[in-house]
């Protein structure tokens, strides 16, 4: 089953060297999840500075500044993986740096059926 690791934290949660940290650790966390192949994608996400929220009302599409959420914590990246069960997301999401500072939100996907394979996709956009 494929689980959607959220990372939210505080932006400020980190100073420099420890972001830099987590990234070397969490690059190693990948790593060690595609040996066991469990590894599907994995990013930290830019400053909630940069985000854009868009919702569409009566067919009118609103877009705006920022995140949705009005929460002391922000999403900050994510993972997601392939693991047997919530047992074994629960033990990879222990594993990220970042629960350290933060909290590891864990979510099954849901997967559908026919959707595009995101290798197909591309070499869709690449071919244009």
């Amino acid at each position: 089953m494929k689980y959607l690791l959220l990372i939210y934290m505080t932006e400020n949660a980190m100073n420099q060297s420890e972001r830099e940290q987590c990234y070397k650790d969490s690059t190693q966390l990948c790593h060690d999840l595609a040996t066991a192949g469990q590894f599907i994608t994995a990013s930290p996400l830019q400053s909630v500075t940069t985000a854009t929220s868009v919702r569409v009302r009566e067919n009118r599409r609103m877009v705006t500044d920022g995140p949705f959420a009005e929460t002391r914590e922000q999403l900050g990246g994510f993972f997601m993986i392939d693991a047997p069960d919530l047992d074994a997301a629960i033990n990879i999401a222990s594993r990220i740096p970042a629960a350290k500072k933060g909290t590891v939100e864990i979510r099954p996907v849901v997967e559908i059926p026919n959707l595009p394979n995101p290798s197909d996709a591309q070499l869709t956009g690449a071919q244009r």
